[in-house]
């Protein structure tokens, strides 16, 4: 799991992206491949390889991708119809890019994910 991700390189803006969101902690922006209208990536600037990577220091850093999911699902107007927040772990939990991310994904009627 390298430090250099593709993720690191949306932060540092060497690749362009639809950034919603940028602080000195957290990144926001829209999904290249999105799974449904709304579909944002929402990144701590700092790399954490995998949820199994947070530490007890990176409990607030976290917390904040979720406020920022909430800021942002308001203002793309699926706050009050609803929105799923997923974050993927190593690859039998389907994470692609090693360097934790929130998905936010709304616009429309997402079906179970789990019963």
């Amino acid at each position: 799991m390298a430090e250099e991700t593709i993720f690191r390189k949306i932060i540092d803006k060497e690749i362009p992206s639809e950034t919603l969101y940028q602080d000195q902690y957290v990144t926001a922006f829209r999904d290249i491949s999105p799974q449904a209208p709304v579909h944002i990536l929402i990144i701590p600037n700092k790399l954490i390889p995998t949820a199994n990577d947070i530490q007890v220091e990176d409990e607030v850093l976290v917390g904040k991708l979720y406020t920022v999911a909430k800021q942002l699902a308001k203002e793309e107007g699926i706050a009050e119809s609803g929105y799923r927040l997923i974050m993927n772990c190593n690859s039998d939990g389907g994470q692609e890019v090693y360097h934790i991310h929130l998905h936010l994904l709304g616009g429309k009627k997402l079906g179970k994910l789990v019963s």
